[in-house]
């Protein structure tokens, strides 16, 4: 089976929206302080990604 575009942004966009589950529940987990404050901003930025790609997605249709 041949991948075309649409389903590498889906893919791409799947395994984004994961991150950034992953890391806000890393920043719930972590004790606070710097950690806590660099996985929020990671997940923050994983965000802004996955809205990019979901754009792309919508262009694509």
């Amino acid at each position: 089976m041949e991948l075309n575009t649409q389903d590498y942004l889906k893919k791409a966009l799947l395994d984004t929206q994961e991150r950034v589950r992953d890391f806000m529940n890393y920043a719930e987990q972590v004790g606070g302080g710097k950690l806590q404050e660099f996985f929020r901003d990671y997940a923050e930025s994983e965000g802004r990604q996955a809205q990019k790609m979901r754009s792309y997605l919508e262009r694509e249709k």
